[in-house]
This record gives C-alpha cells, structure tokens and sequence, in this order.
C-alpha cells in the first residue's frame, strides 16, 4: 500500500517517536509511506534528521504548525491538497487535532484513498469552556463522518469518543502506541553521565519527569510532591527533561526552594538522548491531568524503571498499581507512592522488572506496524465498499 501520514510536527513526542519506528517496520513489510509534517515550536526538539537518516520520505509543509493560523493553515491546506494529489496515496492516516483536520480537509470526498485518524488523547473535555468544548466535539463528529476507521491509543482514549458521540463504537479501534524498545530493552545498570552533569552522588535517588512542560502535564505538581519528600529523604533529587510554556513559572517555583532542597532540584531543558536519560534516572514521575497513553512511560517500563502516576487516561492500562508502579489522586497520594518506592529499594526493582516484561512484546515498533496494518487493511476494505 502507498500510505500518507501527516503529523503537526516531529518533535519528541509519542506520535512522532511511533512513526520514526513504526514505518520503517512498515516499509520492511512492502508498503511505502510519505510524512508531512510542519515544524516543532521552540524548544520542543525535532526528530526530522533522524527521520531522514533512518530513510523516511518526509515532506515539510509550510504553514502546518501545532497553534491556530488563519493563514497558516490556509496555506497549509492548499500545500497538502497538491501533495496529497500527487502522491495519490491508498492509505491517509493523520494524527491528532490539526494535521486531522486539515489532513482530511485537502483529501477530496471522492479520492479513493481510505481515511484513518489517530486521537493520542482528546481536548474534548476539561481544557476549554463547555461552548468551545461542545464545538470541538460537532468538528471531531464532523470530520469521523469522512473516516472510515477511528483509532484510539488506549481503551480509555477510545470510551470517551464513543460516550462523545465523535464516533460509533463499530469504527473505533484501539491500537497502543508502539516504538523502537530495543536499546531500552538491553539497559542493564546506570551509565552515570546524567548524574555526574548533575552532581547527583551513587546513592542519590534520582526521580525523572519527562515530556513537555505543559499546563496538561501539571509540573508544579511534582514540585510539590518533592517538596514533601525532600527532607525525609535527604539523597532525593527530580531532574524535569523537557521544554515548553511552564518552564518559567516552573523556574520560579524551583528557586523558591528552601536551601537544601533547591541543589536538589534540576531543570535541563529538552533532550533527545532518551536511552541515556533514562538509564540514570530510578524512578519515573508522571503528574499529568489528561494523558491518551504516555509514550514516555511506556520507554520507563522498557528501561526497567518503576512509575508513580496519576491515574489518567490509559495510563492505567500500562502502570499495574503496585505490581510495575504506584497510582494516585492528587499531589498526597503521589507523594505516598513515591515515599513508597524511595523506602523499599529491591521492591522498586522488582516492579522496574515486571514493567519490562509487560511492555516488551505489547509495545514494540513490530506490533505497532503489525495491528496498523491490520487497520488499513480492513479501512481499504470499508472505503471499497463505500464506494460501491
């Protein structure tokens, strides 16, 4: 099959990271993709060099771009409804709010080409004001009606589509995120390079939260729960690895620290250096409001680390609570389960080495390309029909 993907961006996010190890799986198989792509914000990273050198047919369009622009996406539009006619594809897989939208509007309602559309998590509700909500929602409505398959990244993602009425549930398909475990999979000890960079001593206890500094992911949270933890555990240290519109008042809130707490306390911006990060870090911390299925917790459980979460969205389905990580309401219930993995050393390995296991084979890039394929297959069948 020739199959199109557009994106908003290849930054370090989860979509992003699916596509670089999931096409090639699906190139391996026969099939032949085209990305287009607009370009990351700052400081969010950018994966297009690694997609080149991996061998991906990428195509930068101009204008496509994560934030609203009459213009930009106007221009973005125009762009993609060219390539998209020229490539001709059989297959148009978009992803996410923007590239869904203006990837399904350049396809004309005739083109042959079956339509798949990917929710990594939803901004239908409890991110704007009910109007804003309920307007999102008749657009999601909307744009399913042209789609002949719905996918959603956990089952919890894929429920609240169904009970929005953004798709029936005979058109949905849950499909987990798949990336490149391989290098994460073979981690065995610490390479030490992160923690001597940030002073953290062999019996520190590093805690790592990872991904964009975001309002959804609700990184004062983590201070918090530092902040609770810090003098009941003197070798503690929280390293945030990322970049985004929080950082400043993640800065402030950091400097106000009391002394011996705030050297413990790091911010290092974006990284990209994933299998290094995480082979330093002891446990991962994840405070987000909303989630699909984190693709950063999901490479925690390959590198064998244990997790201490909130229980959103499909996060439940990855961390089992007290087997592979601990789940918690609010800053208390976090703290506890982290105060929790801090005092019990070999019981936080053992859960680091469950979450391996149960990642290994569900999560790879393989079974990523395998259940994709799958889909296209049957949306191909669904479109014929259609048209018929």
């Amino acid at each position: 099959m020739r199959i199109a993907r557009v994106l908003t961006r290849l930054n370090l996010g989860g979509p992003a990271r699916q596509a670089l190890a999931g096409d090639r799986e699906l190139r391996a198989r026969g099939h032949e993709v085209r990305l287009f792509c607009g370009t990351p914000q700052a400081g969010e990273g950018d994966l297009h060099d690694a997609f080149v050198a991996a061998g991906h047919d990428v195509v930068r369009v101009p204008g496509l771009g994560r934030g609203p622009s009459l213009v930009g996406d106007a221009r973005a539009l125009l762009r993609l409804r060219r390539e998209l006619r020229a490539y001709a594809p059989d297959v148009l897989h978009t992803h996410a709010s923007k590239a869904g939208l203006l990837g399904r509007l350049a396809l004309p309602a005739a083109a042959p080409a079956a339509r798949v559309h990917t929710f990594h998590g939803h901004v239908l509700e409890g991110y704007f004001g009910p109007r804003a909500s309920a307007g999102l929602a008749r657009l999601e409505r909307a744009l399913a009606r042209r789609t002949e398959l719905v996918l959603a990244v956990s089952h919890a993602t894929g429920e609240d589509l169904v009970r929005l009425g953004v798709v029936e549930e005979d058109r949905l398909v849950v499909v987990p995120p798949g990336v490149d475990l391989a290098p994460l999979l073979a981690l065995e000890g610490r390479h030490g390079a992160l923690r001597r960079f940030l002073g953290v001593p062999d019996d520190g206890v590093l805690v790592g939260v990872l991904g964009r500094l975001a309002e959804v992911k609700c990184p004062a949270r983590a201070v918090d729960v530092f902040r609770m933890l810090a003098d009941r555990h003197p070798g503690l240290h929280l390293c945030f690895v990322g970049d985004g519109g929080e950082r400043r008042d993640l800065e402030r809130r950091l400097e106000a620290l009391p002394p011996g707490q705030r050297e413990r306390a790091h911010l290092i911006g974006t990284r990209d250096d994933v299998v290094e990060v995480l082979a330093d870090l002891d446990v991962v911390l994840c405070t987000s409001r909303s989630e699909g299925l984190p693709v950063a917790l999901i490479e925690a459980a390959a590198a064998a680390k244990a997790v201490v979460s909130t229980p959103v969205g499909g996060v439940p389905e990855l961390v089992a609570h007290e087997r592979t990580g601990m789940l918690g309401e609010g800053v208390d219930e976090l703290a506890y389960g982290l105060d929790q993995l801090l005092a019990h050393p070999l019981g936080r390995l053992e859960m680091g080495r469950r979450a391996r296991l149960r990642v290994e084979q569900r999560h790879s890039a393989a079974a990523l390309a395998e259940r994709l394929e799958a889909v296209y297959v049957a949306a191909r069948d669904l479109r014929g029909r259609r048209g018929a």
